[in-house]
């Protein structure tokens, strides 16, 4: 006989395939009472992990987060400058320089909060105890999820300001095909999310290893 599920070799009369544990049906193409039953347990510690599962069984959420107002303090600190400056300058042209100053200050003022509101809507990051998420898009949303397994390295990537404020990018490599490269900018407590992700990575290549170990032991 042959399972119909992996094409192994079947010793007649058996009632579950030696090779994957699927139910065997018998010589009329029915199942017999015993395959009928739900499957032994070593059948069932035959099935894929969750790996494979869209909802991992107990899966917690570790973090979640968006874009930081905080990354913005350097161009920020460089825009008042140049305000001051400009102000100072529009002092010795007259109310026409004053108008035209104004005016630019309040635009660029804008065009940097609009900036700032944007990337906070666009962006948002999830991390749980299997999977990262990481979602881009105003009008239309795009969702990627990267197996925490899958990650190689986590780097942490921070300028002068960005120190004084805890807050950078993270730069995250995997062996996911989509996103092999991930860049997560205006991360806030960003040593903190860094640590997170590379314990969470370890913790879980950490346990795949037991868990393999203790299949390959049972069987």
């Amino acid at each position: 006989m042959k399972c119909e599920i992996c094409g192994g070799e079947v010793a007649a009369g058996s009632a579950f395939c030696h090779h994957c544990g699927a139910p065997v049906a018998n010589g009329d193409g029915e199942e017999s009472d015993v395959a009928a039953m739900p499957q032994a347990a070593g059948a069932h510690r035959l099935k894929p992990g969750s790996r494979g599962n869209s909802n991992p069984v107990n899966e917690e959420e570790l973090w979640s987060g968006t874009y930081s107002a905080k990354a913005m303090v350097g161009p920020a600190i460089g825009l008042a400058l140049l305000t001051v400056i400009a102000l100072a300058a529009a002092s010795f042209a007259g109310p026409v320089g004053w108008a035209i100053a104004g005016i630019g200050a309040v635009v660029f003022w804008a065009i940097l909060g609009l900036v700032i509101l944007y990337r906070r809507m666009t962006v948002a990051y999830r991390l749980t105890t299997y999977r990262f998420f990481h979602e881009t898009g105003l009008l239309s949303r795009t969702r990627n999820r990267i197996e925490v397994i899958d990650i190689n390295d986590v780097t942490l990537q921070q300028g002068l300001i960005e120190r004084m404020f805890n807050v950078g990018t993270i730069h995250i490599q995997s062996s996911d095909v989509t996103h092999p490269d991930l860049y997560l900018p205006g991360i806030e407590d960003v040593r903190h999310v860094t640590d997170l992700i590379d314990n969470t990575r370890r913790a879980e290549r950490q346990r795949r290893g037991l868990f393999m170990e203790n299949i390959g032991t049972a069987g």
